[in-house]
């Protein structure tokens, strides 16, 4: 993976520091992330394909057999261990934000939440709903509507709120990279404020 002259300068600012790609089911993380990673020199890590390499099974079947408490227990172990390592970008499951503990390990990097708005997330939802396990239920939209409504002021905790439209993942993730300068704590000044791109 070769660094552009451009982004060089950015890799070097940004020190190793994880960058954390959070949002609900559908918003584009893992798309995303990996043009971004491409972009500053980074590694890429989807953190559910690592759950499901580790468990040797999917997520709906880590649902079906063992419940989401069994599997937000598996989430959290493999973002500890990704929290170890540095100069990633990371694609996170949609729900990592509803466990306090799990965001120890987010605000060590930089977290970016992907808004492409309610609408937008149904219409990619039902393309592949059979493989989301939390709206295998007779009302997929209300079930979806509740988790949104309970997940927006977690994601909301995000250094980065960067609202998406109909951009590609490699647009939205230059978007990111735009951004991500102001995004960089100094030093000497770690309460770096809250950034939104809409």
């Amino acid at each position: 993976m070769n660094d552009t002259p451009n982004t060089q300068p950015l890799k070097q600012r940004l020190r190793g520091v994880n960058l954390h790609l959070v949002g609900m089911m559908g918003s584009g993380k893992s798309s995303t992330g990996r043009p971004l990673a491409a972009q500053i020199g980074y590694g890429f890590v989807d953190a559910d394909a690592v759950i499901e390499q580790l468990a040797g099974r999917s997520i709906s079947q880590i649902f079906s057999e063992e419940g989401e408490e069994s599997f937000r227990a598996m989430e959290s172990q493999v973002l500890n261990a990704i929290g170890q390592r540095h100069s990633l970008v990371v694609a996170t499951g949609g729900g990592v934000v509803t466990q306090a503990k799990n965001w120890g390990v987010l605000h060590q990097g930089i977290v970016i939440w992907l808004d492409p708005g309610r609408d937008r997330l149904l219409q990619r939802l039902q393309a592949d709903a059979d493989k989301r396990p939390l709206l295998q239920t007779p009302k997929p939209e209300i079930a979806f509507d509740a988790l949104l409504e309970a997940r927006q002021p977690l994601y909301a905790e995000a250094d980065l709120h960067l609202s998406v439209g109909e951009e590609s993942p490699q647009q939205v993730a230059e978007r990111i990279v735009g951004a991500l300068p102001g995004l960089i704590k100094n030093p000497e000044d770690p309460n770096a404020p809250q950034t939104t791109a809409d």
